[in-house]
C-alpha cells in the first residue's frame, strides 16, 4: 500500500466529485446547506483551479481531499490565513484515522512547514451536531460567527500553527 499526498488535477474531477457526494450524504441527510455537499462537476473543477485542493491517494485511488481558500484567492476565510473549506474522506475506507491523518499532514507539512501560516481558520455549521466538538478536540477554538444567509450560522474555528 503505497500512500501519497499531492495537489489534484483536472484529471481527477470525476472522482473527486463522486467521493465528495458520497461523503457529504449525511450533510444534505441533515439539511445543512454545504456547496461541496451538492457539488457538480463544475464546482470541483472550479475549486481544483482556484484553491489549494490535496488529495490523499493509495495505491491509484484518492481516499480523502483538502481545500485550502487562500487569503489572496477569489473566495478567502475570515481572517487573512489560509482557510481549510472542502474537507471529505470516502466513506467506504471506515473509520480508520484517514480524515485525521490528511489534516494533520495539511496543518504541519503544508500550512506550518511550507507556508509558515502562523494559524489556520475554518467553518462549520452551527446546526452540524459533531464537527464543531471534532474540530475542539483537535486543538480549533471558537473565532467567531455569521450568518452567510445558508440557513445556518457559520461557526469559524482557528488553530493556532506557529509559536
Amino acid at each position: 500500500m503505497s500512500r501519497q499526498y499531492r495537489l489534484a488535477t483536472e484529471r481527477d474531477a470525476d472522482e473527486l466529485l463522486s467521493l465528495t457526494l458520497r461523503a457529504y450524504e449525511p450533510i444534505r441527510k441533515l439539511g445543512i446547506n454545504f456547496a461541496a455537499a451538492t457539488a457538480d462537476k463544475e464546482l470541483v473543477l472550479n475549486n481544483i483551479q482556484k484553491n489549494a485542493c490535496y488529495v490523499l491517494e493509495e495505491d491509484g485511488r484518492i481516499l480523502a481531499t483538502i481545500s485550502l481558500r487562500m487569503p489572496w484567492g477569489p473566495n478567502p476565510g475570515p481572517y487573512g490565513v489560509p482557510h481549510i473549506w472542502w474537507f471529505a474522506v470516502d466513506p467506504d475506507t471506515g473509520k480508520k484515522g484517514t480524515g485525521s491523518e490528511m489534516l494533520e499532514w495539511l496543518e504541519n507539512t503544508v500550512l506550518r512547514d511550507t507556508l509558515k501560516a502562523p494559524f489556520v481558520s475554518l467553518g462549520t455549521a452551527d446546526k452540524h451536531p459533531w464537527l464543531i466538538g471534532m474540530y475542539e478536540r483537535k486543538g480549533y477554538v471558537r473565532a467567531g460567527e455569521k450568518d452567510l444567509g445558508k440557513g445556518h450560522i457559520t461557526i469559524y474555528l482557528k488553530k493556532q500553527l506557529q509559536n
